[in-house]
């Protein structure tokens, strides 16, 4: 539920205090469910997000990156959960200036789209 406030409270534009319940959510998950546990990865995320949004790019990509490893630590490379995040990180790094890391980001995204969308038309 604290996790829910922070998305209210961002989405109010109330970004310091989407802060603090993302920080207080993200304590909790870690302390009762672990680090790479995919709720908690949820939470690292959102922090990701907000930091973006806030223009606080280098603390983004280090949430970013720490969801992404540990989704792919807990789901697989190739799972579809990732292409969210890994779509993101494509953006901020876009964002960056770090035009070739971008694109390795939003090749990885597309590829991992066509191949749901190859499996959808095989069944």
């Amino acid at each position: 539920m604290v996790n829910n406030l922070g998305i209210l409270y961002k989405d109010q534009g109330k970004l310091a205090k989407a802060e603090s319940m993302y920080m207080r959510a993200l304590q909790g998950y870690e302390e009762v469910l672990g680090l790479n546990y995919t709720s908690t990865l949820g939470i690292v995320n959102n922090l990701g997000i907000l930091y973006k949004d806030q223009g606080k790019l280098a603390e983004a990509e280090l949430m970013y990156t720490r969801a992404l490893q540990g989704y792919e630590e807990a789901l697989g490379l190739n799972h579809t959960s990732i292409l969210g995040i890994v779509n993101n990180l494509g953006i901020l790094y876009k964002d960056q200036g770090k035009l070739a890391e971008a694109e390795a980001m939003w090749i990885r995204a597309l590829r991992g789209k066509m191949d749901i969308f190859k499996s959808l038309d095989n069944d």
